[in-house]
């Protein structure tokens, strides 16, 4: 029986006494300490080990994307309340010298600004897919990303963060090669969690489509069962919050980007991704603030 209490702030009241993390007076933006930072980037090497035999192409890219891939993968259809728009000033001198006053007398200067031809990226892969364009060689592709994610999703609790890092790991090719990939990666990824104490779970899951019509999505996604998580209780018992997620698409970013098998058929993707921080925030919900006192067992897999 878990005889942890779930007060949530009193978590994030702890989390902050410990100096894991450190407040910005915005919701959902946190700093992270010192030792925060020591174990999300020892779990992520925890990752990387376990997932080295696969030999996956390691890239990186900035937390912005261009407007143009957004409206072209049809993120403000499915996720509007989630984008984050990245606007700057463009006027002339004249301008510059209103929006100034504006600044300073305290009104309203937003309308002053003009959109420019980025956002923030709101899903680690989405550079990834372009980067696939053509005729895949047998047996598809394997890469890794460790990115920044913005969804505007303000809110108090620690987990549900408007900025935060995934580890991704993205597979290309035939439609079983990746349904087989993300099947074998859903057991790892349990398998890996476990082995460090976290008392989780998978289960089916959607993305949050919005509207009426996104309903419908997502019970579609559901039913087919194209993306699963895995959960742990981390700020509620009832509610466990989802560390890990993976995702089959089908070929809607192949056909988007015209991504062709090496028979030349259209070629399927899918993903799975390490939320970082939640990670990070379970194992400490699960061994406690001071990974001194951890576990040896968990202590020796992400301190070798």
């Amino acid at each position: 029986m878990d005889a942890r209490t779930y007060d949530v702030d009193g978590f994030t009241e702890a989390l902050v006494e410990h100096g894991l993390m450190v407040p910005t007076g915005i919701r959902g933006a946190w700093g992270r300490g010192p030792v925060f930072e020591d174990i999300l980037r020892r779990f992520d090497d925890l990752v990387t080990r376990t997932a080295a035999p696969d030999r996956a192409q390691e890239l990186m890219f900035p937390p912005i994307l261009a407007r143009a891939m957004i409206e072209k993968l049809g993120y403000m259809d499915n996720f509007p309340q989630l984008a984050g728009s990245v606007h700057s000033f463009m006027g002339t001198d004249k301008q510059a010298l209103e929006l100034s006053a504006k600044v300073h007398a305290g009104e309203r200067w937003e309308d002053m600004l003009a959109p420019t031809d980025v956002m923030l990226t709101p899903a680690a892969c989405y550079p990834v897919y372009p980067t696939f364009q053509g005729l895949l060689p047998e047996g598809g592709k394997l890469v890794t990303v460790m990115n920044w994610v913005f969804r505007h999703e303000p809110s108090d609790e620690p987990t549900r963060l408007q900025h935060f890092r995934m580890r991704e790991y993205i597979r290309v090719g035939r439609p079983d090669e990746v349904v087989q990939w993300r099947d074998a990666w859903l057991q790892r990824g349990l398998a890996l969690l476990e082995g460090l104490g976290l008392p989780v779970q998978s289960d089916v899951a959607s993305d949050p489509f919005f509207g009426r019509a996104g309903r419908m999505m997502a019970a579609g996604q559901v039913e087919q069962k194209l993306k699963f998580e895995i959960l742990c209780p981390v700020i509620s018992r009832e509610k466990p919050t989802a560390i890990c997620s993976f995702n089959w698409h089908q070929d809607h970013f192949s056909s988007v980007f015209r991504i062709r098998s090496a028979d030349g058929g259209t070629a399927h993707t899918a993903c799975l991704g390490f939320g970082l921080e939640r990670v990070t925030l379970a194992l400490i919900k699960q061994h406690g603030y001071d990974p001194a006192d951890w576990p040896q067992a968990v202590r020796s897999q992400l301190w070798q």
